[in-house]
């Protein structure tokens, strides 16, 4: 009929409408900007300007169709809201124009729908006319009081496409809202209203059905008192639930119950949205039966959820959904609690199962604030006359308890491959907490290890809950911090689509941003809450905390991509690296030496440290003699390499049969190499030398070390040995004699780095000390050479602060 607005008009108007909800001066303008373009009252006589602002909102409300429309009610509200005390009312006046214009485009699009050519494009504006009328009588109900009667006939549309369907919902749900507000409605015009929603609830599928009943619970509960009708519908569904249930005890595989699944399956659920809108225990439908119906109910959909057939399964559970918003203590039964509890725990039950226990849960919390919304608007409106904030609080009780009894489940149902069933288990978090039904801080591991889901949308939703949280208890995400570092590790498990490749702790995008960076920033501005939290994690390295090597490497890969801010920051962590470095590099080289073999030639004592220094032949050494030579030996790198071998044979042959001790070293000494690799990582990411880690100390006031980070671009954390051990699955692999040498030359660089891990002073020519070239040369072995920027110990031309550097730098030896 008229020319459709410019698309980019209305991708603008999407886009700038969706900040709504953004910061206050955004949404000051947002607001703004759509009062003028939309809510200022248009001139009678200008039929044009009045048809470009349909056209334009309603191709907005098409274009949001999929996202929802929790704008549109937003900016609504907000508009209104505004005005509420003003005497004039430009918005409300607007929103009268719009309406009564709406109404008029419909009938338009209606009779220009026998034209074929245009049918597709009419069809389709229909239904984003009735769609953004229907979103009008969410926020002001009274606007569309005087259209009702127009609205009823679009309930006989004969369905054939998608858009016949939407039509018919969204007249439903006007409506439901509308036919409350009006005075005197005729018999008539409620009879049809009645019964043409009768006939599509018996003729179409469960999205027309729920709104169906939704509206005739409106209708008849509010104004027509028609029970009897209802009362009837109710029977023939339930009385075919009950033939049915009787059918299949007698023969449960006849294939009378094969033949009747529609039957069975649309029974299931009609029942179940029938509870939801009407409470049949009530005299006025079952008269004077002592016959408790709810519980009937519950026991035939109960039947059900065992059923063999995993579609009569999930509609029975709809239906029980259903029946708990009407009756929420029936969630109390042992049978539900073992069925709600036992389909959300057990890792073999059905996706399709789970997210429909969580849809539930997620329903009756809607539902709930729904009525808590309209028990404080009726509070406000009687304050002086009645408590309704006591039924509020009663009603809340109610919530609070049900939701303690599945928290755990739920909260369990995050580390689940599907992220369907993630995102469920968040919004049913996100409710409960917005609710305020349970103590925040049970949560928040959980929420901490959901900030790191690959989808962003519901990385940004455990954010923001964290955000919410932290706002009101300050110190709770400090608090549980570490289990919810440990937690995210469990999730990125449970995500892993391939097991034989190890859980990484960064993004695999171009920004390599930490997956726990959110957790980070929060912590980050309180001092002692970071340190505390960074020593907690360098801790786990400790080869007494047993932590399994992955989850070493998941949290070294968040170490090394934290959005540091100031040098203090990594300057701390290589400080705390160092001193775990010297612990549990001693106890790593004791307990692998306690595993060595007596020497065939001496077997009055262990294997020492010494012995290993030279071959097995010669005879014991003390450590400063056994030291002297091998200071000697390094100037000349083929005498070097000769006696490395030398050592290498010398422990070979004192290594026990069982390989066990081997394994395990090689195991625990992933800790320490994933420990040297992020000081070395840190190191040239941020430009620091030797001196100046040295240097560095804790106690020093805050400023000494608050200025900013200049970070090097293309450092990347790639841990190759410790991947590599992980990829091999050495800890269950056969040990071959190759990867025994490789294991005894680790052990050796490692005893090499821990007699010389503290630097000497530099020496007064310039030269650095033999005792550091030891060092260097150790870790570099120890790291595996490779690419410098990445594994070798060196350090970057340049510091962060542009300090002069002192000695100590394995850079210098190069040079």
């Amino acid at each position: 009929i008229e020319q459709p607005t410019f698309p980019k008009i209305t991708e603008m108007c999407v886009k700038m409408i969706r900040r709504v909800n953004d910061e206050e001066g955004i949404k000051k303008l947002v607001n703004e900007t759509f009062q003028k373009l939309w809510f200022t009252p248009t001139p009678h006589h200008d039929k044009e300007a009045m048809t470009r602002k349909i056209l334009n909102i309603t191709d907005v409300v098409a274009a949001c169709r999929d996202t929802g429309y929790d704008w549109f009610e937003q900016l609504l509200q907000n508009l209104l809201k505004s005005e509420e005390d003003a005497s004039y009312k430009p918005v409300k006046k607007a929103c009268t124009q719009l309406v009564d214009n709406l109404v008029e485009h419909i009938l338009k699009y209606e009779e220009s729908l026998s034209d074929s050519d245009n049918k597709g494009v009419n069809s389709g504006r229909l239904v984003a006319c009735i769609t953004t009328l229907f979103l009008f009588s969410k926020i002001r109900p009274q606007l569309m009081v005087k259209h009702a009667m127009t609205m009823q006939p679009y309930l006989t549309t004969k369905c054939s496409t998608q858009n016949d369907f939407m039509v018919i919902c969204n007249v439903a749900k006007i409506l439901e809202l509308v036919v409350p507000l009006m005075e005197h409605p005729s018999e008539t015009f409620l009879a049809t209203i009645e019964e043409d929603l009768m006939k599509l609830i018996i003729k179409y599928g469960m999205t027309v059905v729920q709104h169906c009943v939704s509206c005739l619970g409106a209708v008849v509960n509010k104004v027509t008192q028609n029970y009897k009708f209802v009362w009837a519908c109710f029977n023939r569904y339930y009385g075919a639930l009950s033939k049915l249930k009787s059918q299949h005890q007698e023969d449960p595989n006849s294939t009378i119950l094969t033949a009747n699944k529609p039957a069975l399956l649309r029974s299931l659920f009609t029942v179940g949205a029938l509870s939801r809108h009407f409470d049949f225990d009530q005299e006025d439908f079952k008269g004077n039966s002592k016959v408790n119906i709810k519980d009937k109910v519950l026991e035939l959909l109960m039947y059900f959820t065992k059923h063999s057939d995993e579609e009569v399964q999930t509609k029975a559970i709809i239906g029980l959904g259903f029946a708990f918003i009407q009756h929420p203590s029936l969630m109390f039964e042992q049978e539900v609690k073992t069925l709600y509890n036992s389909i959300l725990s057990d890792k073999n039950c059905s996706v399709n199962l789970k997210i429909q226990v969580l849809k539930n849960l997620q329903t009756y919390l809607q539902e709930e604030d729904t009525r808590m919304q309209q028990a404080d608007r009726d509070w406000k409106k009687v304050a002086k006359q009645e408590d309704l904030k006591e039924m509020g609080d009663i009603s809340s009780g109610m919530s609070s308890s049900i939701m303690q009894l599945y928290l755990k489940q739920v909260l369990e149902a995050f580390f689940h491959t599907q992220s369907s069933v993630r995102h469920f288990a968040l919004n049913v978090i996100a409710l409960t907490l917005n609710q305020g039904l349970i103590h925040p801080v049970q949560c928040v591991p959980y929420l901490i290890a959901m900030g790191t889901d690959p989808e962003p949308s519901m990385r940004n939703k455990a954010d923001q809950q964290l955000v919410e949280i932290d706002k009101k208890y300050a110190g709770f995400i400090h608090m549980k911090a570490v289990a919810g570092m440990k937690m995210s590790y469990q999730v990125q498990q449970a995500i892993n689509t391939c097991p034989k490749d190890p859980v990484r702790g960064f993004r695999h995008d171009e920004s390599s941003s930490a997956l726990c960076s959110h957790l980070y920033s929060m912590i980050r501005g309180n001092r002692q809450h970071r340190r505390a939290f960074l020593i907690s994690l360098l801790n786990l390295f400790d080869d007494t905390a047993k932590t399994e090597v992955n989850m070493l490497l998941y949290i070294a890969d968040n170490l090394a991509c934290f959005p540091y801010q100031t040098q203090e920051e990594p300057l701390f962590i290589m400080h705390h690296i160092d001193i775990t470095l010297s612990v549990s590099g001693s106890n790593l080289l004791q307990s692998f030496k306690e595993s060595m073999v007596k020497d065939k030639k001496k077997d009055k004592k262990p294997l020492s440290d010494e012995d290993t220094e030279s071959d097995s032949n010669s005879g014991s050494e003390s450590e400063e003699e056994a030291s002297k030579p091998r200071r000697v030996r390094k100037r000349a790198d083929s005498e070097s390499d000769s006696d490395e071998e030398n050592d290498i044979n010398a422990v070979m042959k004192c290594l026990p049969e069982n390989s066990a001790p081997l394994i395990e070293f090689a195991n625990v000494s992933q800790g320490i190499l994933l420990l040297l690799m992020l000081k070395q990582h840190l190191k040239n990411l941020c430009g620091f030398s030797d001196s100046k880690i040295q240097k560095y100390s804790p106690s020093e006031s805050a400023k000494v070390y608050d200025k900013a980070i200049n970070r090097k671009t293309g450092v990347h954390f790639h841990p190759k040995q410790t991947l590599d051990f992980l990829r091999s699955d050495m800890a269950n692999s056969k040990i071959t004699e190759e990867v025994k040498r490789s294991i005894v030359k680790q052990y050796l660089d490692f005893k090499l780095l821990m007699e010389h891990l503290d630097p000497d002073e530099e020496e007064e020519d310039g030269e650095v000390s033999a005792s550091t070239n030891a060092r260097n040369k150790a870790i570099t072995s120890l790291l595996g050479g490779g690419s410098p920027k990445n594994n070798a110990a060196e350090t970057e031309d340049d510091e962060s602060d542009g300090e002069d550097r002192g000695g100590g730098t394995s850079g210098v030896r190069r040079r």
